[in-house]
C-alpha cells in the first residue's frame, strides 16, 4: 500500500492506520506531506465512487477542512485502478478532516443549532443537484427502503425487545408509507450520526462519509441527524428542538414533512438494531457494526413512551409552523352527549380525551403521555403488533361464522383447550364476557334442572338481564331491583376485614360452612355456584384458602356445577397460575372468560365438560353470529402466542411481588394504606381512616386522580371505593412499578400535610 502510494500520489515516509467501513476499506495515512484518508474499493464499485465523487464536487460552499475532498493521482484522475493480490481494486485519497466528533463532546443547544444549520445548507445546496448514479442507489440504509431490513428482525433475540421494533414497524406501515409517494426527495449525504459530523469550538465544523448518499424524501436526512444526536439524552425531544429551528433557519420544511419526523426517527433506530442484530451474527466480533446498538435500544425504549402528537407539536412549533387546535375536554363531552347517554360513565373528575396507546402507555390529544398501571383489557399489551398484525391478515382472507368449517377455529380451540386440565374439553365461544357468564348460567340450570345459583358478595358478572340477576354489584346498587328469589348470596371471605381472618385454611372453611348452612336452608335446587377467584368489584379481594376446596364439593353433591368467573384473574395475570382457580387448588365445573382473551378486540367464551356440553346439545341450536369467527380465532391465538413466547405469565409473578413488596414498604410510611393483597399484576390498595378498619373514600379518590395528574392511570373499586386497583398490561416492569410508587408517595405527602 505504501508503494501504491507513493507511485500514484507522490506520498513519502507513509504510516497507515486502518479504519473499519461497510464497502469501503479504510485507512488513515500518515505521510510527509500531511495526513489523508485512503479508501480501497472494489473495481466494480467505480460508477458509485464517480457518482459520490460529483456530489462532493457539487457542494462548494465547504472547503476542504470540512468534507473530504477527492485528491488527483500523479495522472490528474481522481480514482486510481490497481491490481492487489491479483485483484482489481479502486484507490481514492482524500483530505483529512480535523475535528471532534459529534458523539465525544458536550452537545449544547448552540452545538446542534449548528447542526441544523450545516445540514440544511448541504440539502439546501443538492435540493436540485441530480445524479443518475445516486438516484439509482438502492441501499438498505435508505428509509425509503425500511422494508429491505424488516426480515432481519428475527436476528434479535429477545421476544420483548423485538416486539418493539415490530410496533414501530406496524407504525411505519400505518403513518408513514401511505404518504412516501408524496414527500419531495432529494440526493441527501443520509449518514450524518454522531461519528460522521465533526465539532470545533462548539460548532459543527464538518462531515464525513458520503458513501450512504441516496435519492430519498429530503426530511430523512433532519430526521437521521436528529436520531444520532438525541442518543443519551433525558429529554430526547427537547433536544431535537435546536436541530430542526437550525436546519429550518436555511431551509424550510412543509407540514407533512415535519409531522412524519417522530415516525421516520423510530425508522432510523429500528434499521439500526436490526442492521446490529444481523451484522453481530456474522461478525460478533466487530465493535464498529454495533456501537450505536446500546445507544439505540435506549432511545427506543424512550421514543415508545412519548406521545406521538407531543413530537409533533414541539417539532412543529420549533419548525415555525401552527399547531392543530384540539377541543377542550367541556367541549369533548357536550359532543358526547349529544348522541350518548350520561349512562356511559368516564373515568376520573377531569376525564381524558385518548388519541392512541402502545403496550403500557396512553396517549392523549393534548400530547400527554400515561403509564397503564389500569387496564387488564389490553392483557400483552396495547396494540401489540403480533396481535393486531394477526387479525389485519385474517381480516383481508376470511371473516364469516361457524356455520362455515374453517381451520382457525378448531386451530384456536385446541391451542386454548391445552391451558386447561383434561375435564374441560368443550369450549362455546362468544364476543364478550357478559354473554360468556349468561351462557355458563344456561348450562348449569340446562344440566341441572334447577334454578338456584350461588353467587358472591359485591360480585360482578356482566350487563345481561341474567348477568345482572347474579351480580350483586348490580341488583343491589343505586337502580338496581335487588336479589332475585333463587339467587344465594355468599359472603366474600374477605380475612381482612371480614367475620375471620385467620388465613391458614380455617377462615377459608369457616366461611364456606357459613355458606353451606344458609344453602341448606334454601328451598329449592342450587343449579350452580359463581365466583371470581378475586373480586376485583368487592375491593381486589383474594378468596380466604381452602375456600373452594370446601364449596365445590358441596355443590355437586346437591346435583349444582361450578362456575369460576376468570374474565379478570386468567390468562396468567396470577403469576403463580394461568388461572385463578388454580390458586384455590380446585377444578371447575365451567369456566368464563373473557377481557383478555383478544387484548381489546370483543371476545368471550365458556369452556366446560363433556357431560355439561351434552346436556346442552337438547335440540335448540347454539349459536353466536360473532363467536368463533376466524378474526377473533388468529387474535386469540396471537395473545396466547406472546403470553408464551414473552414469558407474560412469569413477569406478572416476578413484577407483582416486586409491586407488593414496594406497596407493603409505603405501607409502613402510611398508617393509611390498611391492606395491600392481591396475586401477580392483581392487586388492591385499601385505604382506611383509622384502627377500626373505617374506609377512607375520600383518601382513595384524591389518590387516583392525583395520581392521573402526574399522568398515572389507576382505578379505585370495592363497596366504599377505598380501594385502588392497579391490573396492568402484563408487560409491566419493576421500572413501571417505582414510576408508579413513586407518585403515589409524593400523592400521599401533599394529602398527609
Amino acid at each position: 500500500m505504501e508503494e501504491l502510494l507513493l507511485n500514484h500520489y507522490n506520498l513519502n515516509n507513509v504510516s497507515l492506520q486502518k479504519m473499519e467501513g461497510y464497502i469501503s476499506t479504510n485507512y488513515k495515512v500518515d505521510a510527509q506531506q500531511g495526513t489523508f484518508v485512503l479508501k480501497v474499493y472494489p473495481a466494480e464499485a467505480k460508477e458509485d465512487v464517480l457518482a459520490e465523487t460529483e456530489m462532493i464536487e457539487h457542494l462548494t460552499h465547504l472547503n476542504a477542512s470540512s468534507l473530504s475532498k477527492p485528491i488527483p493521482n500523479t495522472k490528474a484522475e481522481l480514482i486510481t485502478l490497481v491490481n492487489i493480490n491479483g485483484e482489481a481494486k479502486l484507490l481514492r485519497l482524500l483530505t483529512f478532516v480535523e475535528g471532534d466528533f459529534l458523539a465525544e463532546v458536550n452537545q449544547t443547544p448552540d452545538l446542534l443549532y449548528s447542526l441544523g444549520q450545516f445540514m440544511a445548507e448541504i440539502d439546501k445546496s443538492l435540493l436540485h443537484f441530480r445524479n443518475k448514479g445516486i438516484e439509482a442507489r438502492k441501499l438498505d440504509w435508505d428509509l425509503q427502503h425500511i422494508n429491505q431490513c424488516r426480515a432481519l428482525r428475527t436476528d434479535i433475540s429477545d421476544p420483548a425487545e423485538r416486539k418493539l421494533v415490530d410496533y414501530f414497524f406496524l407504525q411505519w406501515d400505518q403513518q408513514v408509507y401511505p404518504q412516501l409517494a408524496g414527500l419531495r426527495k432529494a440526493i441527501i449525504h443520509n449518514d450524518a450520526n454522531d461519528w460522521n459530523i465533526l465539532v470545533k469550538e462548539n460548532q459543527v465544523s464538518g462531515i464525513i462519509d458520503f458513501g450512504d448518499s441516496v435519492y430519498t424524501p429530503l426530511i430523512n436526512e433532519l430526521a437521521i441527524a436528529i436520531t444520532y444526536s438525541v442518543f443519551g439524552k433525558d429529554d430526547p425531544i427537547a433536544s431535537a428542538l435546536p436541530i430542526i429551528e437550525g436546519y429550518t433557519s436555511i431551509l424550510k420544511l412543509f407540514e407533512e414533512e415535519i409531522d412524519l419526523l417522530y415516525y421516520l426517527i423510530a425508522g432510523r433506530l429500528i434499521m439500526s438494531v436490526c442492521k446490529s442484530a444481523h451484522e453481530k451474527t456474522l461478525k460478533p466480533e466487530s465493535e464498529y457494526i454495533t456501537i450505536s446498538e446500546k445507544p439505540a435500544w435506549d432511545l427506543l425504549r424512550k421514543w415508545v413512551t412519548i406521545n406521538p402528537l407531543h413530537a409533533k407539536n414541539e417539532f412543529r412549533k420549533a419548525a415555525g409552523l401552527s399547531l392543530q387546535e384540539i377541543p377542550e375536554i367541556d367541549e369533548v363531552l357536550e359532543r358526547r352527549y349529544t348522541s350518548l347517554s350520561p349512562i356511559l360513565s368516564v373515568s376520573y373528575k377531569k376525564p381524558i380525551y385518548m388519541e392512541s396507546a402502545a403496550f403500557q402507555f396512553m396517549f392523549d390529544r393534548y400530547g400527554n403521555s400515561y403509564l397503564d398501571a389500569y387496564n387488564n383489557i389490553p392483557h400483552v399489551g396495547h396494540q401489540h403488533p403480533r396481535v393486531v398484525e394477526s387479525g389485519q391478515r385474517q381480516m383481508a382472507k376470511l371473516n364469516t361464522n361457524t356455520r362455515y368449517l374453517y381451520d382457525p377455529l378448531q386451530e384456536y380451540a385446541e391451542k386454548l383447550l391445552s391451558k386447561f386440565p383434561s375435564t374441560l374439553n368443550k369450549v362455546y365461544f362468544v364476543n364478550s364476557g357478559s354473554a360468556a357468564s349468561d351462557l355458563a348460567v344456561r348450562l348449569a340450570q340446562t344440566y341441572s334442572q334447577k334454578q338456584g345459583m350461588v353467587v358472591m358478595e359485591h360480585g360482578y358478572h356482566g350487563n345481561t338481564r341474567m348477568g345482572i340477576d347474579i351480580s350483586p354489584y348490580k341488583y343491589q346498587s343505586k337502580g338496581g331491583k335487588g336479589k332475585a328469589h333463587h339467587i344465594i348470596e355468599a359472603v366474600i371471605p374477605d380475612t381482612y376485614r371480614g367475620a375471620y381472618r385467620n388465613n391458614n385454611g380455617e377462615a377459608g372453611m369457616a366461611y364456606a360452612n357459613d355458606l353451606l348452612e344458609k344453602i341448606r336452608s334454601h328451598e329449592g335446587g342450587i343449579a350452580g355456584f359463581i365466583a371470581e377467584p378475586i373480586i376485583g368489584c368487592g375491593g381486589q379481594v383474594p378468596l380466604a384458602k381452602g375456600y373452594l376446596q370446601a364449596v365445590y364439593p358441596a355443590i355437586r353433591a346437591q346435583g349444582g356445577v361450578c362456575i369460576s368467573d376468570e374474565v379478570q384473574t386468567g390468562f396468567g395475570r396470577m403469576g403463580s397460575h394461568f388461572w385463578g382457580y388454580e390458586k384455590q387448588g380446585v377444578a371447575p365445573d365451567i369456566v368464563i372468560l373473557g377481557k383478555p382473551m383478544g387484548n381489546g378486540h370483543p371476545m368471550g367464551a365458556v369452556v366446560t365438560t363433556e357431560a355439561i356440553a351434552e346436556a346442552f346439545n337438547n335440540g335448540m341450536e347454539f349459536f353466536s353470529s360473532f363467536g368463533g369467527n376466524p378474526v377473533s380465532c388468529a387474535i386469540g391465538s396471537a395473545v396466547l402466542d406472546v403470553i408464551e413466547e414473552e414469558q407474560l405469565q412469569q413477569n406478572a409473578s416476578m413484577v407483582g411481588d416486586y409491586f407488593m413488596d414496594q406497596l407493603r414498604q409505603l405501607q409502613n410510611e402510611f398508617t393509611s394504606i390498611g391492606d395491600v393483597r392481591g396475586s401477580g399484576l392483581f392487586i388492591g390498595v385499601e385505604f382506611i381512616k383509622d384502627d377500626q378498619l373505617t374506609p377512607n373514600t375520600e383518601l382513595a379518590q384524591q389518590i387516583k386522580n392525583g395520581l392521573r395528574n402526574r399522568h398515572i392511570l389507576v382505578s379505585t373499586d370495592g363497596p366504599y371505593d377505598s380501594v385502588i386497583k392497579s391490573k396492568p398490561p402484563l408487560c409491566f416492569t419493576k421500572s413501571n412499578v417505582d414510576q408508579v410508587l413513586e407518585e403515589m408517595r409524593q400523592v400521599l405527602s401533599n394529602n398527609s400535610n
